[in-house]
């Protein structure tokens, strides 16, 4: 059995694919693929974009158009997918959908998510902190009733050694003491699983997902790591290798793919 489960965010669809990531996709053989950040309505993934290397996508469009928006691609038809984490803010931003694989006698889901940034200013890092605070009580709530895998750009690096600069960034949005401290509970008593770092637990510059645009961050590997697979327990220990896909560049981030030995 195996499942192999992709996250990226993609900094515009149209854009990714114009630098590959269809090709990229097609080679690779996903079971299924998280995407956010695809700046895209319906229309403009219509006949383009609702399918990917044989999978079928499910999306959550932002209503501003350019804007956020995330797709779940899936080789095996959900037997459920919902839209949006019912609040009617961050539901108009397009930052959330889940596919449900049950069976009588299992209840699994795939999420696609993206969590917000603050570092556009003051307003959008307390919407993010709103953000933590609703999808906290959303995930507890699902994770009583059904296994899961949330992957996404979740916009906080948790450790030191997830970002090259560490000391210079702590008082900068995804590495604030209040958003570590949001991702360290939900790891601890919230029981949730950082998959990547459970099978590469002292990893630094190697585990870096996203690289600014700015200056030569890329060329000099100032990274941070922001994309990530956060599982029930029970899935995070299928977890069988993670890899980080750098040879190529379809946008800020790289793709994370990460193998389970289980299978929808």
């Amino acid at each position: 059995m195996a499942f192999k489960l992709i996250s990226l965010n993609l900094n515009g669809i149209r854009s990714a694919a114009n630098k590959g990531f269809v090709e990229w996709a097609e080679k690779v053989g996903a079971d299924c693929m998280g995407v956010q950040e695809i700046k895209a309505q319906p229309e403009d993934v219509a006949g383009r974009f609702d399918q990917v290397a044989g999978m079928a996508g499910h999306f959550h469009c932002a209503e501003k158009k350019g804007y956020s928006g995330v797709g779940l691609y899936t080789r095996k038809k959900p037997s459920q997918v919902i839209v949006g984490l019912g609040d009617a803010d961050f539901d108009a931003e397009g930052r959330y959908v889940e596919a449900r694989f049950d069976t009588a006698k299992r209840k699994l889901s795939i999420i696609s998510c993206y969590f917000p940034s603050g570092s556009s200013g003051e307003d959008r890092q307390q919407a993010k902190f709103v953000f933590l605070d609703t999808i906290y009580p959303h995930l507890m709530a699902l994770k009583a009733e059904r296994e899961f895998i949330l992957v996404g750009d979740v916009n906080i690096a948790h450790q030191q050694i997830d970002l090259k600069n560490w000391r210079s960034n702590q008082k900068n949005s995804g590495f604030l003491p209040e958003e570590r401290a949001w991702m360290t509970r939900l790891l601890t008593e919230g029981g949730l699983v950082d998959v990547y770092r459970r099978l590469h637990p002292e990893t630094t510059e190697g585990a870096y997902t996203w690289w600014s645009n700015r200056g030569q961050a890329w060329a000099n590997n100032v990274g941070w790591r922001l994309d990530y697979h956060l599982a029930t327990p029970k899935l995070a220990a299928k977890a069988k290798a993670a890899s980080i896909h750098k040879a190529s560049r379809f946008s800020d981030h790289a793709p994370l793919t990460i193998d389970y030995d289980f299978s929808l």
